[in-house]
């Protein structure tokens, strides 16, 4: 654990991520962690200084999702939504059982010490920023900055208690109950600080999140404020405090299923829904998007009004390179979607299974390149002697291709080749909807809760997700509490597809088997007449889940330092 007092500060670079970017080029990267040998006292003494020091406690979102995690592919791929063209990937630990605490590449306990030490430092040494910040309050002109430059620090302070709560959800969803740490301490008093329970913990950033929310922005735009879009607001405050209470709810932290924290967790969700927009008692200050694929592409992925909180990269090439299909120039697969995903995509009236991938949800094509289908001014060959079948070297091992998050058209073999900015978005509206939907269900049923307040069904909010403008799929209707379940179990795998959810769903539900079934692609044949036919159950990979997995294990190294206070999760 990372828990010692400040010796060296660290200045960093206004940006929240700045990556080494090999195949776009890094003229226009800022190196982001240039060690100047800074103490507090010599960090917190103006405005810039803690504004940087408060950008580099985000600049650690970068260590728990998005991109370039595992260098070019994504975690998608240590589940059962698809599978990494190349062998060497990170994710074949996971897929292989070879993880443990001595190796594990999605280990992130040090990291968020680390960010969670940011955090408390910023907080104990800016508790007098108002003193701090007195320059010059004798014109005009000095006021009406000093104020300014208070408001903005003012905000800091509760966006980076968002923060420290937002980086222990994301160890207490991997590890379970961890040491809460809300100081920087020495060395000694790590030694006496023991793991507190799940419970404790959920507690504590519940807690954190009522006590900042009113405190913090609503819509950076709407104040006129649009240079800090991406910083944190209220609305990201409530969306953590809706994903962790579902988690603390779910059947691996609620075995007794007890009834009220579902209660608890759809109650949050409301609290989000019901937001309006700054100036209106009416207008929805969240809504879903109209547009679904493109919902995932910049600048729709941080300015469209589904968008609650997300992590900005700079421009790059990257993803489309390593998840082109391979016959696109300049393509290399990559993230392989799996027929086990695909078969999850609701089939619609007159569905032919002679042509398999029409009349599906549309959310199917807008995430996934199929064989036939058109992408990128070109056909997609898939099928086996095609330009993007099976058989060609570091093709796509499922026949599928990942579309979501990926630019268009960008042409990869120019002498400049094409760029385009990516996001990542940890928190969006159409998530907290099927949370609501979820947690409403199992409290009150498909169409109860009214009598606590719940005006929105289970099964409204779930409708309102299949219904979006774009997708439009049939009304869910006269359907018990059970099968309700099962369709929202569906529908979040399929609406947040490749966005870091699935891991942890089936785990929160006991549904790790999963994990171990075979990934499964489609191995598609052309006859002389044009013909396609399709053998769905092409074994792709073998995989192994163990009940152990249900938690990662505490890093060894960390055990090894804290014997006192630290213990292994059960079985590893």
């Amino acid at each position: 654990m990372i828990f010692l007092k400040d010796k060296v500060m660290k200045k960093t670079v206004i940006f929240l991520v700045l990556l080494v970017m090999s195949f776009s080029g890094c003229d226009d990267l800022l190196d982001n962690s240039i060690d100047i040998n800074l103490k507090p006292e010599q960090v917190f003494v103006n405005y810039e200084r803690i504004q940087e020091s408060a950008v580099a406690a985000y600049t650690s979102l970068q260590s728990i999702g998005g991109y370039y995690q595992w260098a070019q592919s994504l975690k998608a791929c240590a589940t059962d939504e698809a599978e990494e063209t190349d062998y060497s990937s990170p994710a074949q630990q996971f897929n292989l059982g070879i993880w443990n605490q001595y190796s594990n590449p999605d280990d992130v306990y040090a990291k968020m010490y680390m960010a969670i030490r940011q955090c408390n430092n910023f907080l104990e040494n800016t508790v007098d920023y108002q003193n701090i910040l007195v320059v010059d309050t004798i014109t005009s002109t000095g006021k009406e900055l000093y104020v300014k430059q208070c408001q903005d620090i003012n905000w800091y302070r509760y966006e980076l208690r968002f923060l420290r709560a937002f980086y222990y959800s994301e160890l207490i969803k991997r590890y379970g109950g961890v040491p809460l740490i809300t100081s920087t301490i020495t060395e000694k008093e790590a030694m006496e600080i023991p793991r507190s329970d799940f419970k404790t913990c959920v507690k504590y950033i519940v807690d954190e999140c009522d006590s900042i929310k009113d405190h913090m922005q609503i819509d950076w735009v709407a104040d006129g404020k649009s240079e800090f879009q991406g910083r944190a607001t209220k609305g990201a405050a409530l969306a953590l405090k809706s994903r962790v209470l579902l988690y603390a709810a779910s059947p691996l932290n609620n075995p007794e299923n007890d009834v009220q924290p579902w209660k608890d967790a759809a109650k949050a969700a409301k609290e989000l829904i019901d937001m309006k927009r700054v100036g209106s008692s009416s207008a929805s200050l969240y809504k879903l998007s109209n547009s679904y694929d493109f919902l995932f592409v910049a600048p729709n992925s941080y300015s469209d009004q589904e968008v609650i909180f997300y992590l900005r990269y700079a421009n790059s090439n990257i993803l489309e390179a390593w998840n082109y299909p391979i016959g696109t120039p300049g393509g290399r697969s990559g993230v392989a979607p799996s027929q086990n995903l695909v078969e999850a995509y609701e089939k619609l009236t007159g569905w032919d299974p002679a042509k398999p991938y029409d009349k599906v949800d549309s959310r199917m094509q807008k995430t996934i390149v199929v064989n036939n289908s058109t992408w990128n001014n070109r056909i997609i060959e898939s099928y086996v002697g095609g330009k993007d079948g099976i058989d060609k070297r570091n093709a796509s091992r499922t026949g599928y291709y990942l579309k979501k998050f990926l630019s268009p058209n960008l042409d990869l073999v120019s002498s400049t080749p094409g760029r385009s900015m990516k996001v990542w978005i940890f928190f969006r509206y159409g998530e907290v909807l099927l949370n609501y939907a979820e947690a409403l269900n199992e409290a009150y049923g498909p169409t109860g809760g009214a009598a606590d307040g719940h005006s929105m069904t289970a099964l409204d909010a779930v409708n309102l997700v299949r219904r979006r403008i774009g997708v439009n799929l049939p009304r869910l209707q006269n359907i018990d509490q059970a099968t309700l379940k099962e369709k929202i179990k569906n529908e979040r795998r399929v609406e947040l597809a490749f966005e870091e959810h699935r891991a942890w769903d089936l785990r929160r539900w006991k549904d790790g088997a999963k994990l171990a079934e075979p990934i499964r692609g489609a191995r598609i044949t052309k006859d002389e007449t044009g013909t396609f036919s399709y053998n769905f159950n092409h074994v792709v990979e073998n995989r192994v889940f163990e009940d152990k997995m249900y938690f990662y294990p505490l890093p060894q190294n960390e055990i090894n330092k804290y014997p006192q206070v630290l213990n292994q999760n059960p079985l590893w």
